[in-house]
């Protein structure tokens, strides 16, 4: 009976292995989502096809209404329509959406990367979501001169099987017309751990949405005022323009590998609430300088803490491509807002229409050094008193 039992006991073991395996596996991984490129010829392959014919007609994806799949070169009237990246795209028609079927984690944060173009109208928009939760961004703004951008948005998930979709809900004259999006990308995402002496939550933007090693426009933020399911951990996007989150692969970074450029003057604002104790001075530290983006200058930002708001310009000395600075202010609650946002509306000097601004990086708010002096010094004052009595 030992050994029937002995038998029994390790088959269940090796079935549950079994299965949790299959279970790991079958989680969506980090990176561009299955025919996220619609890259993946459809039956018959890409010649001749214009319009999807049925809701299975494009690999991987599952199709609801006026539905193109397009290709780079391509021409509607006198328009060229945009690819992103590499060859073929899709162009959602009024109304429509493409969806997918993805398994994650219940409970986790996920930030999801795409890129998108307008086409036909200049107020086209794009609804993303993950019922349900869902964001609609405004493509009005092209933020760059090829025409597209790539946006973040992020949801936390209520199930482990959820379906990812994106509906154009526009309504053209030309029921074909609307936006084009490519490339799209997941990533779980992370809340970092707080850094000693530090009260901001990710305040060097090492931690966000994915970004593809070829993405040489950086990855949009639009607003977003939930700070518990941020794209961007512990930071909100307050104003109705995006920011955009940059990386050291293609842009200038003061440190680490990734960054935050402010865009669009006070439209484009970001935020966090910092645990601090009342009465108490702190001092705001960060560090400011440029993309390397050939943003015409001058670049300054407007930091905020409490009741205090400065206005720093980016002055860096010698060949330095960044400076720190800081704003001393005192605390009058136990949470704090912080912020920051470009002084001016900034483009490059080489297209005049892409546009940019300073770079805000390594954010810290620590207790003021003058008050941890005087703290000590008064410590040291009371400690001989004692010693003397």
């Amino acid at each position: 009976m030992k050994m029937d039992w002995s038998s029994t006991r390790w088959k269940w073991v090796a079935v549950c292995a079994v299965l949790m395996t299959h279970t790991i596996a079958a989680l969506v991984e980090d990176g561009l989502l299955i025919n996220g490129d619609f890259e993946t010829p459809p039956a018959g392959g890409f010649s001749g096809f214009g319009v999807a014919d049925g809701p299975t007609a494009i690999p991987s994806w599952k199709l609801n209404g006026t539905i193109e799949l397009v290709s780079s070169g391509e021409k509607q009237g006198g328009m060229i329509l945009i690819v992103p990246e590499g060859e073929h795209a899709v162009r959602l028609g009024n109304d429509a959406e493409i969806s997918q079927e993805l398994k994650l984690e219940k409970g986790s944060i996920y930030s999801i990367t795409f890129s998108a173009a307008r086409t036909c109208g200049q107020l086209e928009s794009l609804n993303v979501s993950v019922p349900p939760a869902s964001q609609t961004i405004d493509l009005q703004t092209v933020y760059s001169v090829q025409g597209w951008d790539t946006y973040a948005w992020a949801v936390e998930v209520e199930e482990d099987n959820v379906r990812v979709a994106f509906r154009n809900p526009g309504m053209e004259d030309d029921p074909t017309c609307g936006p084009i999006i490519d490339d799209i990308a997941i990533k779980k995402l992370f809340v970092p751990e707080k850094v000693k002496d530090n009260a901001v939550l990710n305040g060097d933007f090492e931690e966000g949405p994915w970004m593809f090693r070829n993405a040489s426009l950086g990855v949009l933020l639009p607003t977003n005022l939930d700070e518990e399911t941020s794209s961007l951990p512990g930071w909100i996007v307050e104003s109705n323009r995006a920011v955009r989150y940059i990386d050291s692969n293609h842009f200038t970074v003061p440190e680490g590998k990734r960054a935050i450029e402010l865009l669009s003057g006070k439209e484009g604002i970001i935020s966090q609430m910092v645990e601090t104790k009342p009465n108490k001075p702190y001092r705001l530290s960060f560090s400011l300088g440029h993309a390397g983006d050939k943003c015409k200058q001058p670049l300054a930002v407007m930091a905020l803490a409490a009741d205090q708001a400065e206005n720093i310009h980016y002055t860096p000395s010698s060949n330095a491509t960044f400076q720190t600075a800081d704003v001393n202010f005192t605390a009058k609650a136990d949470r704090t807002r912080i912020a920051f946002y470009s002084i001016y509306y900034n483009t490059r000097s080489d297209d005049l229409t892409s546009l940019c601004g300073p770079v805000v990086d390594d954010v810290r708010v620590a207790v003021s050094v003058s008050s941890r002096i005087k703290l000590g010094s008064l410590v040291m004052m009371l400690a001989l008193a004692v010693a003397f009595f």
